[in-house]
């Protein structure tokens, strides 16, 4: 049976550690075989420290995919979608690599991370690492719940996983980042009322607002299909920051990469009557990047097959 990377569906952590990477060598056989490697570290530390709740991504950036592995292709696999409108964009910042470690305690975080950067420093360079924290009680920096709406229980599998509708990535997910960068001086020159109007819910219970409008940031964020109930994203990225910058590393995981361009549409553009997503006047996306997560018996095969 084909088996998922564990990051993919995996429940919230307290930490988490984002690493970007660039490859900068042509050893495409000796990459595939480390990017092996690499779910062994996830494995070794997962049983080590098992009270850690470790759990790991290694998912290819789009514009390398035909490098590493030349010939099969995921049916969606495409670039970040760039988009612009007035003072509203999602730049890109296309990488090679994207590597995601998340855990309970930030010491096995950070032990994770540089095991598998000595593991694969001869191949690439690191672009950007993010530290991601648990805020509170799984709030986004500016107070409100972050991703509250996500699919629970085995919902996630079936939002976050492909299927047999591609028999032959199966256990894959298409993987899309976003680095947020927070004006939280501004945000919180805001009243309360006001901030609810912005994100549409409550900021304590998360419940509907009587503020919201075609403009909150619940409405043009949703993921849910206009015939659905159910979100198609799973959210998995946490707030970073420190006393200089803070913000949201913003992470979604589907077995479909339609559902992430048509939210990032919704919030960018509206819905043509000039409802955008207020929040985005308060937040700025900084980089982008689209990737995808293979099955942990496709990262395996291919090694093996370099071996041969």
């Amino acid at each position: 049976m084909t088996q998922p990377q564990k990051g993919i569906c995996a429940e919230p952590n307290l930490h988490a550690q984002y690493l970007l990477l660039n490859v900068i060598d042509d050893d495409s056989e000796a990459v595939r075989a480390k990017l092996s490697r690499v779910l062994d570290v996830f494995e070794h530390f997962e049983n080590e420290h098992y009270e850690a709740m470790v759990t790991g991504v290694v998912a290819i950036g789009t514009g390398y995919w035909a490098e590493v592995y030349p010939g099969l292709i995921p049916v969606e696999l495409a670039p970040f979608p760039d988009m612009q409108c007035d003072d509203r964009s999602a730049p890109t910042m296309p990488c090679d690599l994207f590597i995601q470690i998340r855990a309970d305690r930030l010491d096995i975080c950070h032990a994770v991370g540089i095991e598998v950067m000595d593991l694969l420093r001869i191949h690439v360079e690191l672009v950007e690492q993010i530290r991601g924290f648990r805020y509170l009680d799984g709030r986004d920096l500016n107070g409100f719940l972050y991703g509250a709406d996500n699919p629970r229980g085995m919902k996630r599998r079936q939002v976050g996983i492909i299927g047999e509708d591609d028999p032959d990535f199966s256990g894959g997910s298409y993987v899309h980042i976003q680095r947020y960068r927070h004006d939280l001086r501004r945000w919180n020159s805001l009243s309360s009322r006001q901030q609810e109007q912005v994100m549409g819910t409550t900021q304590e219970h998360n419940l509907v607002s009587s503020e919201q409008s075609e403009s909150s940031h619940c409405v043009r964020a949703s993921t849910v299909a206009p015939d659905g109930d159910e979100p198609r994203l799973i959210k998995q990225g946490m707030p970073y920051g420190d006393m200089a910058s803070q913000g949201l590393f913003f992470v979604s995981c589907s077995a479909s990469a339609r559902p992430f361009k048509q939210m990032l549409h919704s919030q960018i553009y509206g819905n043509g009557e000039g409802d955008y997503d207020r929040w985005l006047d308060f937040t700025s996306a900084e980089t982008g990047a689209a990737f995808f997560a293979p099955s942990i018996n496709f990262i395996r095969q291919q090694a093996k097959l370099s071996e041969t």
